[in-house]
């Protein structure tokens, strides 16, 4: 079996109002994943709330975000198992940019 560690951004122009968004893909990580998020930067156009949900559990309750600043929601690597769901919800209509850095590590059969 072999390893394979990739590093990846994902951004997200977001507009949707207080609408769960699934910014690492619906389904992923994979099972046979695992994502180590190092950095999650919020803009916004508006003063929303962000929550950050991690496999049903609420990483991140109601960051406030003040209009026209970029904010860092991390202070710690946040761990992202295989076959969890991550998602960003905004508690407003204002519309917000999401910034994610990580590291996928992903464990590969080789036959």
């Amino acid at each position: 079996m072999a390893v394979v560690n990739q590093y990846k951004f994902i951004g997200i122009d977001n507009s949707t109002s207080g609408s769960a968004l699934t910014p690492l893909g619906s389904g992923n990580p994979a099972v046979n994943e695992t994502f180590v998020i190092k950095s999650i930067l919020v803009t916004s156009a508006g003063t929303p709330t962000v929550t950050i949900i991690n496999n049903s559990i609420t990483a991140i309750k109601s960051a406030a975000l003040t209009a026209d600043t970029t904010k860092e929601l991390l202070t710690q690597p946040l761990i992202v198992e295989g076959g969890k769901t991550f998602t960003v919800q905004s508690s407003s209509s204002d519309s917000f940019d999401v910034a994610i850095s990580y590291l996928n590590i992903k464990k590969e059969v080789v036959t």
